[in-house]
């Protein structure tokens, strides 16, 4: 599968359950601009924005489905329209077999849109996968989603429209905190630097942050703080393969001292570039480096 063009516009439908909303999420994580249930009237203006807009919009994508009332009446014509004007317009459809369809609508407890009361929910599946044919039909992609767990769904998704290398690498966000201040709540691994000797007690070091030399000098001169960095460099190595593997698109790490301004925030900033030169994305914040001590 060849990456795509620079302008993309990608059309996602298919039956009730297959995933559509699993693949909007992915293709707002690949950079698409997403809007879920564009009524079908406003598809062809929004087209001709997406059209004029130059990078502010260069790659779209509209969930549409059987929950907008002109859907089934109108949207073929208006995707054939597009088609004509533009041939890089695609129209993905998702699909499952019913056993799997029963099986998702049974575990997620959600209604399906055409299910009324008292019709079993075996029939709504099968009235709307006759409603979609003409659709199915029409799709530049058909993907079946039976057999593919949340990651190797999104890899599919990967493999044909990510624009570039780049939009498959893993974000890691990199977080300094003061324990003293709570734990950051979006923290997905968390990382105590407590056990360093803490500069807030070395004469001259108080009021300065790890942002400065003479705190990163005198943490850097620790044994202990570069046997740290050294180890976790290592674990990183194996962990974040593990985590992209997996489908996570975002990974926050957090990494915590007594107030947040001196151990954590050094540690944050030495550990940032490491991981950019392994060829991530990496983002880095320090919540509690400006709270001075009381």
């Amino acid at each position: 599968m060849t990456p795509p063009a620079a302008h993309r516009f990608v059309v996602i439908t298919g039956l009730s359950g297959s995933g559509k909303s699993l693949v909007h999420r992915c293709f707002e994580d690949m950079g698409f601009f997403c809007v879920d249930n564009l009524p079908v009237e406003l598809v062809p203006k929004f087209a001709e924005i997406q059209g004029r807009s130059g990078e502010a919009l260069e790659r779209v994508a509209l969930t549409i489905d059987i929950r907008e009332r002109e859907f089934l009446t109108g949207f073929p014509a208006v995707y054939q329209d597009l088609k004509a004007r533009d041939p890089d317009v695609q129209l993905l459809f998702l699909e499952a077999d019913d056993a799997t369809l029963l099986r998702r609508f049974s575990e997620t407890r959600r209604p399906h849109p055409l299910a009324t009361a008292g019709q079993p929910l075996a029939q709504a599946i099968a009235e709307e996968r006759a409603l979609l044919m003409p659709l199915r039909h029409l799709a530049d992609v058909v993907l079946d989603t039976r057999d593919y767990t949340g990651p190797e769904l999104r890899a599919q998704l990967l493999a044909r429209y990510a624009a570039s290398g780049s939009d498959r690498r893993m974000l890691v966000n990199l977080v300094s905190f003061g324990y003293k201040h709570g734990l950051p709540r979006e923290a997905d691994i968390v990382l105590d630097v407590r056990f360093v000797t803490n500069p807030f007690y070395v004469e001259g070091l108080r009021p300065l942050t790890g942002h400065d030399a003479p705190v990163r000098e005198f943490l850097e001169s620790r044994p202990e703080y570069a046997s740290f960095l050294a180890r976790l460099e290592e674990l990183l190595e194996f962990l974040l393969p593990q985590y992209d593997k997996e489908g996570k698109s975002y990974l926050t790490i957090a990494i915590g001292c007594t107030g947040g301004r001196h151990r954590s925030v050094a540690a944050v900033e030495r550990l940032a570039p490491l991981l950019e030169r392994r060829g991530l994305k990496v983002t880095k914040s320090h919540r509690d480096r400006d709270i001075q001590a009381g």
